[in-house]
């Protein structure tokens, strides 16, 4: 049900079932329910549904932004990092 987004589905068929868990996972659907996606039709439409390439580009970041011996101002960090990503996305001439 829940690769479906079928939220609502799923929360009633988890207050028929008496086990453990169950009431907590329920609110959790609840709370993240317009967050939760069709993922096989969304799969089905070509995209992707996995979250290696975003990791990767994350921890390629880290690397490129921890150069040997540099020491950076907490309020700098969040420039530099726009300027990494405008640069990777290609917005900046190399």
């Amino acid at each position: 049900m829940l690769w479906r987004g079928k939220t609502q589905k799923a929360i009633e068929y988890l207050r028929q079932e008496q086990c453990w868990g169950a009431t907590g996972f329920i609110n959790y659907l609840k709370h993240h329910q317009t967050r939760i996606i069709d993922y096989q039709g969304w799969q089905e439409d070509g995209h992707s549904i996995g979250s290696g390439r975003v990791e990767s580009l994350v921890k390629q970041m880290g690397f490129r932004v921890k150069l040997p011996e540099a020491q950076w101002r907490r309020e700098n960090v969040p420039k530099v990092l726009r300027y990494h990503c405008a640069y990777l996305n290609g917005a900046l001439a190399a």
